[in-house]
């Protein structure tokens, strides 16, 4: 569990070191980590393909898999679930996407929580739906939904669908239950559907705050699909798993029919790993917690200590929403850019005057990245 190891990517090609291929610039960008997977997630997959035959594994078949969800949830979150409760995704972008799918008709309004991750901003237009932003405003120091905003746009006949993500990617917020309790009052009047991009979910780092799964609360249960995964925690985003829980059988049956022909099965080695993420590393899980959370405070603390610079700490994930209005630039991605630092830009989550920074890498990555941006 040495998350101070440098781990070479270069030759990989990986997504996030790909995009400044031969330049001279520290990726920080899209949200994998630069730390190596947990031993025991390894070993499962050494062993699965030590067996030798790759053949088709029926996500819905693979009792350990939904057996190591229920058990997770169960235990992180205290949510109960019922196996068949359990849809398997090869991702939760082509989660929300279907839902788009199922749950509207060509003309209908989607709301959508901005700033958020381009993706999920997308999913709206693709699916021949309008979508309607919902500000984050800051309160008391932290980033929350606009709830008149909210408020106003659910009233609207043509709002069918509501996507959030909590915890909010980029923002790093996490809803309170009795947040949640208050957007589920708005979703019931006005007869929504709550689309929760949940995927960031157990990466928590306030201890003050507590994650509360949207499909636990009484008031969706019946009008809620909860998307989750461990790519994000556990850092196995390229093998392309995921699972969406919808306890309506309604609601369900309406995402599997509009999923099908289309979105492909989970890979074996994504169900295995899954498995052993959720029942066999538990303390790679805590270790990675803590290094994450001092990685967060350090980089609050010297983002902050830069003129033209400000940054909420986030509750969650591995993301920081650097405010960079100060600067007085047009464009301060290029800024980043050319001190050698390349975040996501913010222009792609809604805010041009923003960026994006990935803090789940070694700390002598993110030092370096600091000293180039004051340098």
């Amino acid at each position: 569990m040495d998350f101070n190891e440098l781990i070479d990517r270069s030759q990989t090609y990986a997504f996030k070191w790909e995009k400044y291929r031969d330049q001279d610039v520290l990726p920080m960008w899209v949200a994998d980590t630069e730390f190596r997977c947990a031993p025991a997630i390894l070993d499962a997959l050494h062993n699965r393909v030590a067996h030798g035959v790759l053949g088709y594994t029926l996500p819905a078949q693979y009792e350990p898999g939904k057996q190591a969800i229920a058990h997770w949830l169960a235990n992180r979150h205290q949510w109960h679930i019922a196996l068949d409760w359990i849809l398997w995704t090869p991702g939760v972008v082509p989660a929300f996407n279907v839902a788009c799918k199922a749950f509207c008709e060509p003309g209908d309004k989607v709301l959508v929580q901005v700033p958020n991750y381009p993706p999920l901003l997308a999913a709206p237009g693709l699916n021949s739906l309008e979508r309607v932003d919902i500000p984050t405003v800051e309160q008391h120091g932290r980033w929350m939904l606009d709830w008149d905003a909210l408020e106003t746009a659910a009233a609207d006949p043509k709002a069918k669908l509501l996507i959030l993500c909590n915890p909010m990617n980029p923002v790093g917020s996490v809803l309170s239950e009795n947040e949640l309790l208050r957007l589920a009052d708005i979703c019931e009047r006005h007869d929504l559907i709550l689309c929760s991009d949940e995927i960031h979910c157990d990466l928590i780092l306030d201890d003050k705050a507590k994650h509360v799964p949207a499909g636990k609360l009484d008031a969706l249960r019946e009008r809620s699909l909860t998307l989750m995964a461990a790519s994000k925690t556990f850092n196995i985003a390229g093998l392309g798993a995921s699972f969406a829980v919808i306890e309506n059988a309604v609601l369900r049956r309406r995402f599997s029919q509009a999923a099908m022909g289309i979105v492909p099965w989970v890979n074996v080695l994504g169900l295995v790993a899954t498995e052993a993420a959720f029942t066999r590393c538990d303390e790679w899980y805590q270790a990675q917690l803590q290094y994450l959370r001092d990685n967060r405070d350090y980089l609050v603390d010297e983002i902050n200590k830069v003129p033209g610079l400000s940054l909420l700490k986030p509750q969650a994930t591995y993301l920081a929403w650097v405010d960079a209005s100060g600067l007085g630039v047009e464009n301060p991605q290029h800024w980043f850019e050319n001190k050698g630092v390349g975040p996501s830009p913010g222009a792609d989550f809604g805010d041009p005057q923003f960026v994006r920074i990935n803090f789940g890498c070694p700390r002598r990555h993110l030092e370096e990245a600091i000293q180039r941006i004051n340098a």
